[in-house]
């Protein structure tokens, strides 16, 4: 997506709209994001793309899922793999932690394209995009235009 249009984001907050409790941060097991790397890097040039399970705000299983864009620019979920993983993560009694990608040329920020296209506003918006050395990664939560980050820790 385009990464002109500027984009408030309110960090670490605890109360949202209507003070609400609103997620502060989730906890992402090491293996979980080798994981996400390992398919991260092995996407380039494309995004990669996927789904987090957890239990409270901590990862419990990581689902990559195929980019069938194959685009640095635009990722989709293969559907069927997207609501086999849903499916799973119901059954097995965890919730949807996160969803991730990694547009390999844009900042770690949700852009216009993923504000708009944002359908789980109870779920953390995992970004990573390339820094100097390693990936960067940042969490956001969005809600509508409501774009809050959420820190995230890796233990």
């Amino acid at each position: 997506g385009s990464y002109r249009t500027p984009i408030r984001i309110t960090s670490h907050l605890a109360d949202g709209p209507g003070n609400e409790i609103m997620i502060k941060s989730i906890t992402i097991q090491t293996a979980h994001l080798n994981e996400i790397l390992k398919g991260i890097n092995a996407d380039i040039p494309n995004e990669s793309c996927g789904l987090i399970a957890g239990k409270g705000h901590s990862s419990v299983k990581v689902f990559p899922i195929l980019n069938i864009l194959q685009s640095p620019v635009r990722y989709q979920m293969d559907p069927e793999k997207q609501i086999r993983a849903l499916i799973e993560i119901e059954d097995e009694g965890l919730d949807l932690l996160a969803i991730y990608h990694s547009p390999p040329n844009g900042p770690a920020v949700p852009s216009p394209t993923d504000i708009a296209e944002a359908m789980y506003p109870d779920s953390v918006y995992l970004i990573f995009s390339p820094g100097k050395k390693k990936w960067i990664s940042r969490g956001f939560i969005i809600n509508r235009e409501d774009v809050r980050e959420v820190q995230i820790i890796v233990k």
